[in-house]
């Protein structure tokens, strides 16, 4: 095959598999422009349209859909053969795209992908905040981070991170005047700050534990956001009661300037674990990544 035939089909997929001209151009590093005039010369070459383009997005014709069975397989395959390749380099390379919530970026991979990146200076990392349950085959990660039980079993899984435990804190101003609740039932009587999850729009459950049992909770209020970042800041601003994980609001509660209830309910969920396909050839840059971020209790 000629080698303008292989680059024009890796654009082609890439732009079929984006769904848009400018963020396939911005991945492949070229412009629009010549990324178009490419895939026009692709069609021209087959004879037959391979793209249906509107004003807001793209996507593959019949003939497209049907070039694309056949041919993600085999650059796939390419691919991996230059990442075994890159074995026998001294020191691994490559870009490594990882899904994963914003608290897990935050307190368990940014801590250890600092040193990393400082140890691995061929290796580039992307990670994307998604709360979701991505399916990283599909969406081209390399690996996600979820909470263990939220793993799909047929993935490889490695614990990254400690158990999170919950807790609801508000600032002092919120609190007074008003009951503190000493049950979670006592929360409806409380306006409460939420997170809404995209997998299906729903508001994440207040989960509570005590005695070996667990109870979800109604929390209601006014305000709701898609960032745990967010929420912890409108409740120090005294905006309603927040359910974060105990160690993202320790200082502010050392500091006064949040107020811990409901203590004795708190529930714990499972640590965060790195999950990627079960494939038999792993990318060197992955495979140092998978060692790097081992827990280690």
């Amino acid at each position: 095959m000629p080698n303008e035939n292989l680059r024009d089909l890796q654009a082609f997929v890439t732009v079929a598999r984006e769904g848009s001209f400018t963020r396939a151009a911005a991945r492949l590093g070229v412009s629009q422009s010549a990324l178009s005039q490419t895939l026009r010369n692709l069609e021209e070459r087959v004879g037959i349209r391979l793209l249906n383009r509107t004003t807001r997005n793209v996507s593959p014709t019949e003939a497209g859909e049907r070039l694309l069975t056949h041919v993600t397989p085999a650059l796939e395959e390419i691919e991996r053969g230059f990442a075994q390749i890159g074995a026998l380099l001294d020191r691994p390379t490559g870009t490594i795209r990882i899904s994963a919530d914003e608290y897990a970026i935050e307190t368990v991979l940014w801590p250890r992908l600092s040193p990393f990146l400082a140890d691995y200076p061929e290796i580039g990392i992307e990670l994307v905040t998604d709360y979701g349950r991505t399916d990283i085959v599909r969406e081209r990660f390399d690996a996600g981070v979820r909470r263990g039980k939220l793993v799909s079993k047929d993935m490889i899984a490695m614990r990254i991170g400690p158990d999170v435990p919950m807790t609801v804190v508000a600032a002092p101003s919120c609190l007074a005047g008003r009951k503190r609740p000493r049950t979670p039932q006592d929360l409806s009587g409380h306006p409460c700050i939420n997170l809404r999850l995209p997998t299906h729009g729903e508001l994440m459950a207040w989960t509570f534990s005590k005695g070996g049992k667990d109870l979800r909770a109604t929390a209601e209020g006014r305000l709701v956001f898609t960032s745990v970042r967010q929420i912890r800041e409108a409740a120090l601003a005294g905006f309603g009661l927040a359910y974060l994980p105990v160690d993202y609001v320790s200082d502010a509660i050392e500091a006064g300037r949040l107020v811990e209830v409901l203590a004795d309910w708190r529930k714990t969920f499972e640590g965060y674990h790195l999950y990627y396909p079960n494939r038999r050839q792993q990318s060197p840059a992955l495979a140092a990544l998978i060692a790097a971020l081992r827990y280690r209790a």
